[in-house]
């Protein structure tokens, strides 16, 4: 592989990866939310509580936490399989530190030509950084390691199309797979299960794409735009949500289901250790190479 087609392998890859580790935590927010549900009632302190009902309480209690541990997979036809690992924190802006590990598909093929099988990820208030590795650092990236991108910067070249990458990364908590059920307003309990040894309540429901854009309520017409022109890209017109939730009224999995173009979509995302201690370290200035530089040095050339 040379240069000029690592750079892109590894720019694709990286924002690709940093973009599925935030899914790992949640999907994109929506505004108003509908009472209408199936399946049958919840039940918190001996009080019947509607599917609808309880999942409001579930997406306050997991805002309010600020931080988890979150171990998922994420598996897309034959393009990807990887699986990732962190801590993620969500009271002012997303950050974490979260390791990605490609273990199939053609993206690992191309990590594997790139020598590095994983990426690891720090996420902060207005932007995140992708540690590439040595080979990219000795062929393509001046001898640094890190690639920086910078949300206002993305969104300055990329006009709307980046303003809704940014708000997808800036946005995605733990607790916006319940907010996607709540707005599709086909919310059902399915019963008490066992997570990893903790007894969980189940809920299961099926989000139109189409009718979710149009309920994102931090976007403007060209960013809903841009965000339904992804969903179609990728032929993806409804998501199947499946969350377990525990007796702390906090998320602790969440299975996202979808066709595509590309073949099935499956994530799978685990939450544990809820406010456990976050720091993140931005990576050294003399390691690291911003987006827009690379992509000045890869067009001079």
């Amino acid at each position: 592989m040379n240069s000029r087609t690592m750079r892109r392998a590894g720019l694709s890859i990286a924002v690709v990866a940093a973009l599925t580790g935030l899914a790992a935590c949640g999907s994109g927010d929506t505004g108003g939310s509908s009472d209408k549900a199936g399946g049958g009632d919840g039940k918190k302190g001996g009080i019947n509580l509607s599917p609808i009902a309880a999942l409001r309480t579930v997406e306050k209690s997991t805002d309010k936490a600020d931080t988890a541990r979150i171990d998922g997979s994420t598996t897309m036809g034959t393009v990807t399989a990887m699986d990732m690992k962190g801590v993620m924190g969500w009271s002012d802006g997303i950050t974490g530190n979260v390791t990605v590990t490609f273990t199939g598909g053609t993206q690992a093929q191309q990590m594997r030509q790139l020598g590095q099988p994983k990426l690891d990820y720090r996420y902060l208030k207005n932007g995140f950084y992708a540690n590439m590795g040595d080979k990219f650092a000795a062929q393509a990236g001046g001898g640094k390691h890190w690639l920086e991108y910078d949300y206002d910067t993305l969104a300055e070249m990329s006009g709307a199309a980046g303003e809704a990458f940014q708000d997808q990364m800036q946005n995605t908590t733990p607790n916006q797979s319940v907010k996607m059920l709540l707005a599709s307003g086909d919310v059902k309990r399915v019963g008490e299960e066992n997570v990893r040894g903790t007894k969980a309540t189940h809920y299961s429901g099926k989000v139109d794409v189409a009718d979710f854009t149009a309920k994102s309520a931090d976007l403007d017409k060209d960013q809903m735009s841009e965000l339904k022109k992804q969903f179609d890209q990728v032929g993806m017109d409804t998501e199947t949500i499946d969350i377990w939730v525990d007796g702390d009224d906090l998320l602790v999995k969440k299975i996202e289901k979808a066709d595509t173009k590309n073949g099935p979509f499956q994530q799978t995302a685990y939450y544990s250790d809820y406010g456990t201690p976050l720091s993140v370290a931005k990576p050294p200035a003399s390691d690291t190479m911003s987006f827009k530089d690379l992509l000045n040095k890869q067009s001079a050339m």
